[in-house]
C-alpha cells in the first residue's frame, strides 16, 4: 500500500459510501441498494467505478442534478411487462423498485421485461443482473450512456459505451457465471482517468477528432472511444441503444445530460432487463447442461470463467481492506455530516 492511498474494512466502506450519499442529500431508502452496488464493485476490484464515481454522485446531489429524495413509479404493463420511471432520481432505487414486481412474474410466467426511464448512471450493470440470477433467473441487462463512441468510418460520438450483461444462476442462490462488458474497447473512465493522471493509453483505446488511432488520452477524450472489435462493437451499442431509448423511452446519447459536469440538465439515460425462468424452458437440461459447460472451461489449466475474478477479489479484499486514494477519501468525507 503506498502513502498515497489507504484500505477500508468493508464496514468502513459501506459506512462511508452511505454517510457521503446521504450527506450529499440522498435519503436513506434510496440509497440502500445503491451503497451495497457501490460497495461490491470496489471489493470486486472494478477501480474506478466505484468510489471515483460516488464523488460525481455526491456533487451531482448538491447541484440538484439527480434528485436523491425522489421515488418511483413502477407502471405494470402486463402480467409480465413493467416500466419504471426514475423521475430523475438515481437509477439504483428504480431497478430496486422494479425487480420486486419482475422476479415473481418471471418465476411465474418464465419470463419478464422491465424497462427504466428518466435515468441515470446504473453503475455496474453486473451487479443488477447478478441479482436476478441469485434470484434463479437467467437475466439480460443493458444501458445506454452519453455519447463517447463514433460509428466506424465517422469521427463524431454518436453511441456511449452501452455496457450488456448476461447473469447465469447457479445452485443455491449463487451465479454460475456473470458477463459484464462495455461496448467500447474500454470504459471511457480508464481514458478518463489515464488523461487526470498523465498517462498515455494503448493504441486501440481510442481516436483523436480526426477519427485516427492515439495514444494520448486527453485527444481520445476530445475525439472518441474506439469500439470493442470495430464494427461488432459498434453495432453492439446500437443494439443497446435501441433497447435503452427507443424501447425504454428514455434518452439517446447526445440528448443526455453529462455524467460528469455540472451542465444543469438530468442524465435521463435507460435501462431494460430481460429475466427468464431457466427450468420452465430448458426442462431439466438447464443446470446439468450449465455445469458442463462451465467445467468444459474451468478444466483446463490457465481458464476460468467470467466473474471469476471479482469473485477472487472479494474474498481477498474483504479481509486486506478496499484501497481508496487519500484524496478521494478526503473528498468523499467531506460530504459525510458529524
Amino acid at each position: 500500500m503506498s502513502a498515497q492511498e489507504i484500505r477500508l474494512k468493508p464496514a468502513a466502506a459501506r459506512k462511508l459510501i452511505l454517510g457521503a450519499l446521504t450527506g450529499a442529500g440522498a435519503s436513506p431508502a434510496n440509497v440502500r441498494y445503491f451503497t451495497e452496488a457501490i460497495l461490491d464493485t470496489e471489493l470486486s476490484g472494478l477501480e474506478g467505478h466505484g468510489f471515483y464515481w460516488l464523488q460525481y454522485y455526491c456533487a451531482h446531489l448538491k447541484s440538484g442534478k439527480v434528485d436523491g429524495k425522489v421515488r418511483p413509479k413502477v407502471q405494470k404493463l402486463s402480467p409480465v411487462g413493467f416500466r419504471v420511471d426514475a423521475r430523475g432520481g438515481f437509477t439504483h432505487p428504480a431497478i430496486e423498485a422494479g425487480f420486486e414486481k419482475l422476479i415473481p412474474a418471471a418465476r411465474k410466467s418464465g419470463i419478464a421485461g422491465m424497462a427504466v426511464y428518466n435515468s441515470y448512471n446504473a453503475a455496474t450493470l453486473g451487479y443488477h443482473t447478478g441479482r436476478l440470477a441469485k434470484a434463479g433467473l437467467l437475466a439480460f441487462g443493458f444501458t445506454n450512456a452519453m455519447p463517447i463512441m463514433a460509428p466506424v468510418g465517422g469521427s463524431i460520438p454518436v453511441l456511449g459505451t452501452n455496457p450488456l450483461s448476461f447473469a447465469v444462476p447457479g445452485a443455491k442462490g449463487k451465479i454460475a457465471f456473470l458477463i459484464d462488458q462495455s461496448s467500447s474497447a474500454v470504459t471511457w473512465t480508464a481514458v478518463k482517468r489515464a488523461a487526470e493522471e498523465g498517462r498515455e493509453i494503448p493504441l486501440g483505446w481510442a481516436l483523436d477528432k480526426k477519427g485516427q488511432p492515439t495514444t494520448d488520452a486527453a485527444a481520445g477524450l476530445a475525439g472518441s472511444i474506439a469500439p470493442s472489435g470495430g464494427y461488432k462493437g459498434f453495432g453492439i451499442a446500437l443494439m443497446v441503444e435501441v433497447m435503452c431509448a427507443a424501447l425504454a423511452g428514455a434518452l439517446r446519447g447526445p440528448e443526455q445530460g453529462s455524467f460528469t459536469e455540472q451542465d444543469g440538465r438530468m442524465v435521463g439515460c435507460g435501462q431494460f432487463f430481460i429475466a427468464l425462468e431457466p427450468k420452465m424452458f430448458s426442462g431439466s437440461t438447464f443446470d446439468r447442461q450449465v455445469k458442463a459447460l462451465a467445467r468444459s472451461i474451468t478444466s483446463q489449466k490457465g481458464a476460468r470463467l467470467p466473474n471469476a475474478r471479482r469473485e477472487a477479489s472479494i474474498k481477498r479484499l474483504s479481509k486486506e481492506g478496499i484501497p481508496i486514494p487519500r484524496d478521494l477519501h478526503g473528498i468523499l468525507q467531506s460530504y459525510v455530516k458529524p
